[in-house]
């Protein structure tokens, strides 16, 4: 379907650009002159903003149409990761990457609620797990390429490659969603008000923000990480920190393959328990000291054990308010990037104190329980 290859394509660029700090945090903190937490910032300093700014682009999308909000957040995406490639400095390069995810956070949410407006909901699962599989790759190319590249070229080399990958996407969803005819509606704060309410009303919400958010946090925001957990593995450099990355991604491949076949055998519910039991156990392998090819197997089964999670949650999402879907993935997505913007924060704390692996533990157990708990609590709703 042309529509879903094309959100994919947009969907692609908005992940590549996220996950390409995570593998080169250690050379960009060499470069620049600070410390590897300081650095593990420039995660926050995208995922933060790609949040917060849900609360407006949600709105903004049921108003002058979603298609037009992918294309106008991929125009401003690609400015930012420009700015970013030329910074000359740590406080201008986290500009950069703060401009940048605030409007990247205007593609996925947007395009799968455009999803949700074009795809009956018996197959809308299907249709996003084909959307996601672009996002996945997009993760999984930016977590190794970045992480090649930089070894070879330096990091301002990904954040080029990155943004005239972008450009060229967004050429193309200018010219493909130009024909994409929606209802539009005059965007004011009382509209964005009450589409709001109508989303909180569903009794469901707060647990699939809440449940998400948890998502962001534990799975995803040790992600900065990656690269001095691997050190305590036996492993050096951005390279094999960008495999160990891209190998979750990797995960999230396998089951976008499986993924129908699970739905009819698990059911919606028994993918939730499923998934984060997977992904939880999964971390705690990472609590012990196994060689790093182990980690980045682990990390591959965190993310299929991810994925298995929250593509349920985003079917689930689609349905909490049909009249505000864009308000409702806004709000979805605002969530999970919160979490994971709280994660490297949280977490660079923790591991200062404690070190890695007691943080991987308590991680891992706490994940272990979130589909259960969540499958348990939206049905009792």
């Amino acid at each position: 379907m042309r529509l879903i290859f094309l959100l994919g394509l947009a969907g692609f660029a908005s992940a590549f650009s996220l996950r390409t700090t995570d593998p080169m945090l250690t050379l960009i903190a060499d470069d620049l002159g600070v410390t590897v937490r300081q650095a593990a910032l420039l995660a926050s300093a995208y995922t933060l903003p790609y949040a917060l700014m849900q609360i407006v682009l949600g709105p903004v999308g049921d108003a002058i149409g979603k298609s037009r909000l992918v294309r106008l957040a991929l125009a401003v995406l690609t400015v930012g990761l420009a700015l970013s490639t030329i910074a000359p400095t740590y406080g201008t390069v986290m500009a950069g990457r703060i401009l940048a995810g605030a409007f990247a956070g205007g593609i996925i949410p947007a395009s799968m609620a455009l999803i949700g407006d074009r795809v009956p909901y018996e197959e809308r699962q299907i249709a996003i797990s084909r959307f996601l599989l672009a996002v996945i790759l997009g993760q999984m190319s930016g977590s190794a390429v970045s992480g090649a590249l930089a070894e070879a070229f330096g990091w301002r080399m990904v954040f080029g490659l990155s943004s005239g990958l972008t450009a060229l996407i967004c050429v193309a969803a200018l010219i493909g969603l130009a024909r994409e005819v929606e209802t539009r509606s005059p965007l004011s704060v009382a509209d964005a008000q009450r589409r709001y309410a109508t989303v909180l009303t569903n009794p469901a919400s707060l647990i699939v923000f809440a449940t998400v958010a948890a998502e962001g946090l534990l799975i995803f925001g040790v992600f900065p990480f990656v690269a001095p957990v691997l050190m305590e593995h036996g492993a050096a450099g951005a390279f094999q920190a960008g495999l160990t990355i891209a190998a979750f991604a990797i995960g999230g491949v396998v089951y976008s393959a499986v993924v129908r076949r699970m739905i009819a055998s698990l059911g919606q519910w028994g993918m939730m328990k499923a998934g984060g039991l997977a992904a939880g156990l999964a971390y705690l392998v990472i609590a012990f000291p196994v060689p790093w090819p182990v980690v980045s197997l682990a990390f591959l089964v965190a993310g299929f054990g991810f994925y298995m999670l929250h593509n349920t949650m985003q079917t689930q999402a689609t349905e909490l308010a049909p009249t505000a879907r864009g308000s409702a993935l806004a709000l979805f997505a605002s969530c999970f990037f919160i979490g994971q913007g709280i994660g490297p924060v949280l977490y660079g704390f923790i591991s200062t104190h404690t070190g890695f692996a007691p943080l991987f533990l308590g991680v891992g157990a706490l994940t272990a329980g979130l589909g259960f708990a969540s499958a348990r609590l939206i049905r009792r709703g």
